[in-house]
């Protein structure tokens, strides 16, 4: 046997105890995660209103729809968790910026406006913002009841030309 016939039946025989030894790892991991009980999903949803689920199951998403007739009856007071340059650019009519990023700076002086017992609509820009989730969740761990999400929500409103605030308005 030459010296590179063997060097060829040495990389052959390490390839294949590497491919061995990781698909083992994957079986044994696939195993140890099947019986975890807090095991890791195989298939899981990637929709940000498929997150916005309570702990109790109730879901913090809400329609446009319905976010619209909350504002034609004046009835839900909107929270933008976008930064002020993004709120500045344009937001909801009548919208009040509590930017998720800067919470602590803005919250004293901004809840001291609200009624705690309104309802609130947090907002953001894109189907991937979670600002408005992380707001949202901050309300209710903090003990406001009536607060939802509107996923999405500055794009949306836009969208369907509900009544908005920008600099040349």
């Amino acid at each position: 046997m030459t010296v590179s016939s063997r060097t060829g039946q040495h990389f052959t025989d390490t390839f294949r105890q590497a491919v061995f030894i990781i698909l083992m790892a994957m079986a044994l991991g696939t195993a140890v995660n099947l019986i975890r009980p807090d095991g890791i999903p195989f298939v899981a949803s990637w929709s940000m209103a498929d997150k916005l689920v309570t702990e109790e199951g109730d879901t913090l998403s809400i329609p446009l729809e319905d976010a619209a007739v909350l504002f034609a009856d004046n009835a839900a007071v909107f929270l933008d968790a976008r930064t002020p340059a993004e709120y500045e650019k344009g937001h909801i009519l009548g919208a009040v910026n509590l930017p998720w990023h800067e919470v602590d700076n803005y919250f004293e002086t901004v809840i001291m406006t609200l009624d705690p017992e309104a309802m609130f609509i947090t907002y953001c820009d894109g189907e991937a913002c979670s600002l408005s989730h992380d707001l949202a969740l901050f309300l209710k761990d903090l003990g406001f009841t009536r607060v939802k999400v509107l996923v999405n929500g500055w794009t949306l409103w836009k969208e369907h030309d509900l009544p908005v605030t920008t600099p040349s308005s």
